[in-house]
């Protein structure tokens, strides 16, 4: 049994396309999107639940499903911006997970986020602003991952071989 590999970090910061580009590499693994489980699930987009439910309904949903994508194995979760926010999510991943925060600048979150709709946390008159008070806020946590990976200029091969080089650890 080989455990979990789980991406952290703020929007933007490429947990999706890593973690993609990584289970083509690691062929006995399963790359899940967590916020596509979610949107799966409630049958309605990230942003529509934001709406309709609220915040504090989509974190309970998200910590629930986590759970139990924490609980499988095989797996390359690539978790919302939010989600390690949680403590109890953190915990959860503790046992059969390594988490790999993906450490990103707001310059380049921002230039690879700044026209997607689907992220209802920028939608608002400054999203520079929002994205830096995410940061404040989020990374305390993020820093808690097992990993840090400073993304800078590398590109997505290069910041799969440091996960890979991670996982050959393990």
């Amino acid at each position: 049994m080989s455990p979990n590999i789980v991406l952290t970090g703020l929007m933007g910061a490429g947990k999706s396309t890593v973690g993609k580009a990584l289970a083509k590499v690691l062929k006995d693994y399963t790359f899940i999107d967590s916020d596509d489980v979610i949107v799966d699930i409630e049958g309605m987009t990230i942003p529509e639940i934001f709406e309709k439910k609220g915040e504090p309904y989509f974190r309970e949903v998200e910590k629930s499903i986590i759970s139990e994508l924490s609980e499988e194995e095989d797996l390359i979760i690539a978790l919302g911006g939010g989600a390690f926010e949680s403590e109890d999510t953190r915990k959860n991943l503790e046992n059969n997970c390594i988490t790999i925060y993906l450490k990103s600048s707001v310059d380049r979150l921002l230039n690879r986020i700044k026209d997607d709709k689907n992220r209802p946390l920028l939608q608002c008159e400054n999203p520079r602003g929002k994205l830096e008070e995410l940061l404040k806020l989020r990374e305390p946590n993020y820093l808690k991952a097992d990993y840090i990976i400073e993304t800078g200029n590398k590109n997505i091969d290069e910041i799969v071989e440091e996960i890979l080089e991670i996982a050959e650890e393990i």
